[in-house]
Parts: structure tokens; C-alpha cells; sequence
């Protein structure tokens, strides 16, 4: 079982992207839970979501404690919220930064991707709402779910409150943050 950590700020869209993340693994076949983790804090204030992807049937319950991947929508969280709770060696983390992976995470052993998510997301949303374009990223990264599922997802998902203009703008940071990981 693949285990993720999604940390990010109220209003940021972790629990959408948690949400987007499990829709394109069950997509692809796979069992999926995906649930957040807040209580009654405000918009900006940190929020957890986590995200499970098994091939067959998951009985736990519990939130993550040991992620196989840990995504960071803001950077100050690593310290604010201790985001790397948990992290082993293997932990694969996908922060939304411009900056190099050692200077974001000094001292971490395992895989840091820096992926500037905000930036991707201004460029072709015209908006700070970077859950789509961090899915992207994440897809390419963990190749857990196919780029295909990820924009029938955004669709599905989207599809009920927004217009397709908008749908196909996100569409598009997904598809330009998927092209910006090598």
C-alpha cells in the first residue's frame, strides 16, 4: 500500500487534491481512500489530508504516519506543522518551491522534488490555486496514477461546480507541471 501526506493551508486545496489524487488511482484500478485531517481552523491555517492507494481492498482507518510520499503546498509548513513527521529514507517529498531540494529541506536524506506549483498555476489558471498543477507533479513523480486518469478526475471533479473554461485551465497546469518534472 502507497500511503501520502498532503500539508498545505486552509483555502489551498489539500483535501480537493487528496480527493483528485484518489479519484485517478480508482480510475486506474486501484483501492483508494482519501480523508483530511483538520478541526475548526480558518482559512491559512495548516490542514493535513491523506490519500491511500492499494491494489486490493485497504481495512486501516488511521491517518499516515509513515508516508511513502509527502506533498507540501507551502514551505513554511516544514517547520510550522513538522511536515516531515514520519519521513524514512524512502519517503519521497514534492514541496511547491522555486528553490533547490537542499536548501528547502537541509539535513533530510531522501528525495526532495522543488516544483513551483505557484508559479505553473498563475501562468495558466491566472490564479494562486495550485492543487491541479501539484497533481501533475505528483503523477510524474510517483507514477502512482496515469496522466489520463488525472484529467478525467479534474473533469469529474471540477465538472460539477465550474465551467469548462476553467476546467481546461487546470487541466492545463496539470498537463505543464507533469512536463516540468524530469
Amino acid at each position: 500500500m502507497m500511503e501520502i501526506r498532503i500539508h498545505g493551508r486552509g483555502g489551498q486545496g489539500n483535501v480537493t487534491l487528496a480527493e483528485l489524487i484518489a479519484m485517478a488511482a480508482f480510475y486506474d484500478g486501484k483501492q483508494v481512500q482519501a480523508f483530511p485531517f483538520f478541526g475548526v481552523e480558518r482559512k491559512g491555517a495548516p490542514v493535513a489530508a491523506f490519500v491511500k492507494i492499494n491494489k486490493e481492498f485497504i481495512r486501516s482507518r488511521q491517518q499516515v504516519y509513515d508516508p511513502d510520499y509527502i506533498i507540501i503546498q507551502d514551505l513554511s509548513l516544514v517547520i510550522v506543522a513538522n511536515a516531515l513527521e514520519g519521513a524514512k529514507k524512502s519517503t519521497v517529498v514534492i514541496i511547491n518551491s522555486n528553490k533547490l531540494p537542499g536548501e528547502v529541506c537541509p539535513g533530510y536524506g531522501g528525495v526532495i522534488y522543488c516544483v513551483p506549483v505557484l508559479e505553473i498555476a498563475m501562468q495558466e489558471i491566472g490564479k494562486p490555486i495550485i492543487n491541479t498543477a501539484m497533481l501533475g507533479a505528483f503523477a510524474k513523480i510517483s507514477k502512482l496514477i496515469k496522466l489520463d486518469s488525472a484529467k478525467k478526475a479534474i473533469s469529474e471533479h471540477l465538472g460539477e461546480k465550474y465551467d469548462q473554461e476553467i476546467i481546461d485551465k487546470n487541466v492545463k497546469a496539470l498537463v505543464a507541471a507533469f512536463d516540468y518534472v524530469k
